[in-house]
């Protein structure tokens, strides 16, 4: 069997190679919305076609033709190089493909550029106090009032709401309807009179999320996507999109190859890491998890191209094999630094800016957040695998 990719493929690989040699320096350490140099690096990669690769340049996208092998390529050289692969985050993730497959022609106009370069961040007005895995009884209400919606309501757990410009949100519209067709989606910006921003400061010791609350919230009729009332199949396309973004596994691989640095660098009375069999196992087992994660993205991305492959099953286990796999491997990098594992905050003895240390909260948290493993496992079963329902217990 002939697993190369290739003379033309190999060429591209060079190519790409040659590009993160000459650029590297240009390259913040993390992509950062609103970060000048992150700014300037994502324009860097769109102009290159390495970023916003598909997306039509009529939107600011690089218009390239879709080709699995080169954006697989340019993953596993990025994350070998251990350089950043530019912006992400809820609008370039999820509200630009979502708009590409439901969103007006205005809408694509007005807002896929500019949230590809990094100039509109957005967040997601989804979960509420009393809808979280259950959303669909989310309770914040729009009502028509002349030209606009008025919103009033609460969400919470609101990434990055601190620091948006917009927000793309389920509101209710047809409180008589059940409750999956009342929904509609709307998007605001996040300076419109009446919304106010609180912080929940998680266990990262960050402000990752916000409450926000809606007070008479005026939003213009036109700045819905869908029809009325049909939010809750917006909503699933945002979803399907989410739990991709949430479980990157080219991310991971980045991961996996500064985790084995630090194993071939640390030490135990001389002999490294990498060497001891109990350390060496776990790495294994977590590196045959990451190609497991990375051939099945694979899988999704040809399903975009071959439209009558059904990938729903390879979509749904992605959130839930990704972020328990990335919770274990920022572990092992933890063990691995022994006690400066523990190290954190101004501790002069932290490493990597405290990024393990970080991920390994910030993934416990997103193994709940997004759709807990146990909803995920739940969906599995029963959307992908055709298994009965769970059954409802007896009230009295």
């Amino acid at each position: 069997m002939d697993l190369t990719y290739g003379p033309e493929y190999d060429a591209f690989r060079a190519e790409v190679q040659a590009f993160l040699a000459a650029n590297r320096a240009h390259a913040p350490a993390d992509a950062r919305p609103k970060d000048p140099a992150s700014i300037r690096w994502q324009a860097r990669l769109i102009a290159q076609g390495y970023t916003a690769r598909i997306i039509p340049a009529a939107y600011g996208g690089a218009g390239r033709p879709p080709d699995i092998l080169k954006s697989r390529i340019i993953a596993e050289e990025f994350a070998s190089a251990g350089v950043s692969m530019g912006l992400g985050g809820q609008g370039i993730s999820m509200l630009v493909p979502t708009l590409l497959e439901v969103g007006t022609e205005a809408q694509r106009a007005q807002f896929i550029a500019p949230t590809l370069r990094g100039d509109m961040v957005w967040c997601q007005g989804y979960s509420e106090p009393g809808a979280g895995s259950d959303l669909a009884s989310l309770r914040t209400s729009a009502i028509v009032d002349g030209d606009d919606f008025v919103i009033n309501g609460q969400k919470i757990w609101t990434s990055t709401a601190h620091i948006a410009d917009w927000m793309f949100c389920l509101v209710r519209t047809e409180p008589q309807a059940p409750k999956h067709d009342g929904i509609s989606f709307l998007l605001l910006r996040m300076d419109t009179p009446g919304i106010e921003i609180r912080p929940l400061i998680d266990m990262t010791m960050n402000r990752n999320f916000n409450e926000v609350f809606f007070t008479d919230v005026r939003v213009p009729v036109t700045q819905i996507v869908g029809k009325r009332g049909d939010g809750w199949k917006v909503a699933n396309v945002i979803l399907k999109n989410e739990r991709d973004s949430l479980s990157n596994p080219n991310a991971a691989l980045a991961r996996l190859n500064a985790l084995r640095d630090i194993m071939r660098e640390e030490t135990i009375d001389g002999d490294r890491l990498i060497d001891k069999p109990a350390f060496r196992d776990r790495l294994m087992r977590i590196e045959g998890r990451v190609m497991a994660l990375l051939f099945n993205d694979l899988r999704v991305l040809s399903s975009q191209l071959n439209h009558g492959q059904d990938a729903s099953l390879a979509r749904m286990v992605v959130k839930l094999q990704g972020t328990e796999l990335r919770h274990e491997l920022e572990r092992l990098a933890i063990d691995v630094m022994g006690e400066n594992g523990l190290a954190y905050g101004s501790n002069p003895y932290l490493r990597d800016r405290g990024s393990w240390q970080y991920a390994y909260m910030f993934y416990l948290g997103l193994i709940i957040g997004g759709g807990t493993s146990q909803i995920q496992k739940n969906i599995i079963a029963e959307r992908g695998l055709g298994l009965p329902r769970e059954s409802k217990l007896a009230t009295a």
